[in-house]
């Protein structure tokens, strides 16, 4: 696993600043007021830093936004940074100011002078988080970012929030290291695998091979895996802090997606590693509630297959049989991420009974055209849990917006030859593919499908993650669980 950058807390000592290495960083308000350490700080750099304060520069800083002095005389660090941030932050400018910390240091490590404000733990979460680069598959993969301390009032207390937001930084990380590997490396076998090594976190985990899947009748997911070398599987991770019905979560685990013999263009096909990027964030959040000892009962469940062309593919107008019994008639081979998760989301059902059930997946390149990559799609059966975890997303900063269902989509998927189709056509084509996964929803069962296929990798950086996979969803999905199903 990518490594998290190494973050202590201490109480501030103003005399180590001369000789710290790397970078010092220093908050200061709007206002330009010095703390008593910041002053200490501006007298070693001969007066820069107050210079830099008052300069209009620094006035036109955002919030959270860095003004950098490179190789500051009368110190060892390389650099002195300047953040902007009010001694009472929100959430959202503490993660922010840490991550501009962390695109301005680089590898380097990072003293940071949090005297007198407010939220250190999420600063420093700011800063493990916009430090993620995946690696691991060159020749010569990189050192991870030096270890870096933040100086504050508390800081034993800081040290304890922040021990929280590492378990969730880890969860973060593992699902960014999983949507990241080529498929090569992470297959159908390896994922299972890296899922059984979560063990040690005290996850239970199973495995369901693809004679126990076929002997429990999942025909849909099987169907998807049947042009692929590679196995099948679902593995089932399970975390028991707490009595009662679970929440279940569902992850769309396509390792790979050519689209089968419904071919995707060649164009962009590369970027289909991350298909099972549902699957990442299931299993993200299931090690973020195990690392942390959530006191929640949640049981994470993700298909895993390769969709492949060859002569044993599923072929477009075939028809299979799904666990729940109804039949479907594949009109698009590439519309398979539904077929994997009815059949999840039955067995889930059967043999969990949940309180609740989540699904993820990188289903449709509809809900990109529909929302972009700011926003994943929110679809429920359920007004109070989607506004549960509407206020989730927006409290972690992660871009969440609900669209509708109804049963005029229906008429879409209607099919003369099964009891649905698996596509329902170009108009409403996010919709209708939730449409298509409510049919898999027992009645009496609260229910969200998010469809993050737009958000789970992106092409830019965003303010807590490089280029590349994001992670999305692991925070908003701990918060909800925090929030709703946690218990006392």
């Amino acid at each position: 696993m990518t490594d998290l950058r190494e973050i202590t807390f201490a109480d501030v000592d103003i005399e180590a600043l001369a000789g710290a290495t790397g970078r010092v960083a220093v908050l200061i308000p709007a206002e330009g007021t010095l703390s008593p350490a910041a002053r200490r700080l501006s007298r070693l750099t001969k007066g820069a830093l107050a210079r830099a304060v008052e300069s209009e520069a620094r006035e036109k800083l955002e919030v959270g936004a860095v003004l950098s002095l490179a190789w500051p005389a009368g110190m060892a660090a390389e650099g002195v940074d300047i953040v902007k941030l009010p001694r009472r932050p929100s959430v959202a400018e503490a993660r922010r100011a840490g991550a501009a910390l962390a695109k301005a240091a680089g590898k380097a490590g990072v003293t940071l002078l949090a005297e007198g404000t407010r939220r250190p733990a999420q600063i420093a979460l700011g800063l493990a988080l916009k430090g993620y680069a995946f690696t691991a598959r060159k020749s010569e993969p990189a050192e991870g970012p030096a270890a870096s301390v933040v100086m504050c009032k508390g800081a034993e207390e800081a040290g304890e929030a922040y021990a929280t937001a590492r378990a969730v930084a880890e969860g973060v990380f593992f699902t960014r290291d999983l949507v990241s590997e080529p498929t090569n490396v992470l297959g159908t076998e390896e994922f299972a695998a890296r899922l059984e090594a979560l063990r040690e976190t005290g996850l239970e985990v199973e495995v369901l091979e693809e004679d126990r899947l076929a002997e429990m009748g999942m025909g849909a997911l099987l169907g998807v895996g049947m042009g692929s070398a590679m196995p099948s599987k679902v593995v089932v991770m399970r975390w028991k802090g707490a009595e009662g019905a679970p929440l279940a979560l569902i992850g769309k685990g396509v390792v790979f997606d050519t689209g089968g013999i419904s071919l995707k263009p060649a164009a962009g096909m590369e970027d289909m590693t991350m298909d099972m990027g549902g699957a990442g964030v299931v299993s993200g959040v299931m090690k973020t509630l195990a690392l942390r000892k959530a006191k929640a009962h949640v049981v994470g469940m993700v298909g895993l297959v390769e969709n492949m062309p060859s002569d044993r593919a599923q072929r477009p107008g075939d028809i299979v049989t799904s666990m729940k019994g109804d039949t479907i008639e594949v009109i698009n081979t590439d519309a398979e991420g539904r077929l994997v998760l009815a059949d999840v989301m039955w067995h889930a059902q059967l043999s969990e009974k949940p309180a609740a059930m989540i699904d993820l997946a990188t289903l449709t390149g509809a809900c990109i055209i529909a929302l972009g990559h700011e926003n994943a799609a929110v679809f429920s059966n359920d007004d109070r849990l989607a506004a549960d975890f509407l206020a989730a997303a927006e409290a972690e900063g992660e871009g969440a917006w609900r669209l509708p269902l109804g049963k005029a989509y229906d008429d879409q998927l209607k099919s003369q030859k099964a009891d649905v189709k698996n596509v329902g056509g170009r108009p409403a084509g996010a919709i209708t593919a939730a449409q298509f996964l409510q049919r898999f929803v027992k009645d009496g069962t609260p229910w969200i499908h998010l469809d993050i296929a737009g958000v789970a990798q992106v092409s830019a950086e965003t303010t807590l993650s490089p280029k590349g996979a994001t992670g999305w969803g692991v925070m908003a999905l701990d918060r909800l669980v925090r929030d709703r199903f946690e218990q006392d």
